[in-house]
């Protein structure tokens, strides 16, 4: 008997992409064939997310692909968009079931439980209330060999005025210590190299079922430091309040905790900062990336800022524009403000003209290309390790020294998912790093001491 299939396409974020490897393999178990969404299959799993601007629109087109490549396919849409907006989905044309965050896990038995497709067949939501959300589900990536992205923490109990996260996933929750280990070490049997700590508010981990208990980001840290099976762990975006000085020392002393930082921002100035009801002021701010570059001046910062919020005025870009630009950070991710429903900021005065926002984001992107070029132009003639990855064109490949930037070298099929001593030579044309290996025999794995040294 032929094996049913089903492929998945996931939108937004690192989590969603550790949750759609997580779903993936539950259907395997359950006796499903992975395809690739350019295959025929007979179900299509769509993760969705309700950060991305358009997420109606980029819906309804991944389903009309979906159906060309199979037109009998059973649709599903799971995903932060679907806990917020099913009655939407469910609308679109040749979806078949809908599942809010409550329901997300439980992929399988409501796949198994769809009646036959008919012609008149219309969708359904399962879509519960957000609020009795407490249970962690575990989940993981794997597409990369070299790097996992690994769930921690979902869920958050911020109330930023702009943000949609906590009406689609609920209260913050983690898993707990000792799971998160038993979790490293099955990933490490499938000759992972690196892994990245992923959350909706990372540094808040220490909640079990929507309850705080006992344990720390701190902790966690600490923990994971002493697994011996995994060469590198990344810490992915956590609040500047949450990100403590103690976190700071301990990973710039760290062997396996690599330096680098993402730190959202989202606006230099105090006002917005209120406004957009962050716990934090840019004080604080700065002088947690200046504590970061104090102790490990390596390392790479990136930040997250949105233009165009409500009441920003021109002197209030400037402020955010002048606040980055003299701060030693590494990178942009830059954010247009979109109005979404049912959140605080959606009634708040002074909206700022859509064409303002777009120039307001050109510009700080453009900060950014130069602080990027700025920081790789610090390590041009040094020496930095770098794991590379299985992506290639068969003329190059590419990696990340342990700070982040990206390297291009000849293509060569023994250095795939190895961490080697590459010298950084120049910045080509396309922004990336080129690298010459060194002595590849020998650097497979890196000893304590030459760790140590690239982190002076």
């Amino acid at each position: 008997m032929q094996k049913r299939s089903v492929a998945l396409y996931t939108l937004g974020c690192k989590l969603n992409y550790s949750e759609s490897s997580a779903l993936g393999r539950q259907m395997e178990e359950a006796g499903f064939e992975i395809k690739g969404f350019h295959e025929p299959a007979d179900v299509y799993v769509v993760n969705t997310c309700s950060v991305t601007e358009h997420a109606d629109k980029k819906c309804k087109k991944i389903v009309r692909q979906a159906l060309k490549i199979s037109p009998n396919a059973r649709i599903v849409i799971v995903g932060c968009y679907a806990q917020l907006k099913p009655e939407e989905i469910v609308s679109i044309p040749g979806v078949d079931l809908v599942l809010g965050a409550a329901e997300k896990f439980n992929l399988t038995t409501h796949i198994l439980g769809l009646a036959p497709k008919t012609a008149d067949n219309k969708g359904q939501f399962i879509n519960g209330n957000i609020n009795e959300v407490r249970q962690f589900n575990t989940a993981w990536s794997f597409g990369e060999r070299t790097r996992t992205f690994l769930k921690v923490q979902d869920g958050c109990d911020y109330s930023c005025s702009f943000c949609t996260i906590p009406l689609a996933r609920g209260a913050s929750r983690s898993n707990t210590i000792s799971n998160v280990i038993e979790n490293v070490n099955r990933i490490a049997e499938n000759d992972v190299a690196e892994i990245v700590l992923t959350g909706v508010n990372l540094g808040d981990f220490g909640h079990l079922n929507g309850l705080e208990n006992e344990e720390s980001f701190f902790e966690l840290v600490q923990a994971l430091d002493k697994v011996e099976k995994i060469q590198r762990f990344r810490i992915s975006s956590i609040e500047p309040n949450l990100l403590q000085e103690e976190i700071i020392a301990f990973v710039a002393k760290s062997i396996k905790f690599v330096p680098h930082f993402h730190i959202p921002l989202q606006s230099g100035s105090d006002k917005i900062l209120r406004l957009m009801r962050r716990r934090y002021q840019r004080d604080l701010y700065a002088s947690r990336v200046h504590l970061i570059k104090n102790m490990m001046p390596h390392c790479c910062i990136g930040v997250d800022v949105i233009t165009g919020f409500p009441g920003e005025t021109h002197e209030d870009f400037l402020a955010t524009y002048q606040f980055l630009n003299e701060l030693p950070i590494s990178y942009l991710h830059v954010f247009t403000y979109s109005e979404r429903p049912n959140t605080y900021a959606l009634n708040l005065p002074e909206p700022v003209p859509q064409k303002i926002r777009e120039e307001r984001t050109t510009q700080l992107r453009s900060l950014s290309e130069k602080k990027r070029r700025y920081f790789y132009n610090q390590f041009v003639s040094t020496t930095r390790p770098v794991l590379f990855e299985e992506e290639t064109d068969g003329v190059w490949m590419f990696g990340f020294t342990d700070n982040y930037i990206r390297v291009k070298t000849q293509y060569d099929p023994l250095l795939v998912n190895e961490i080697v001593d590459v010298q950084l030579t120049a910045i080509d044309a396309d922004g990336d790093m080129l690298g010459e290996p060194q002595d590849k025999s020998n650097q497979a794995i890196l000893t304590h001491e030459s760790i140590q040294s690239f982190n002076k």
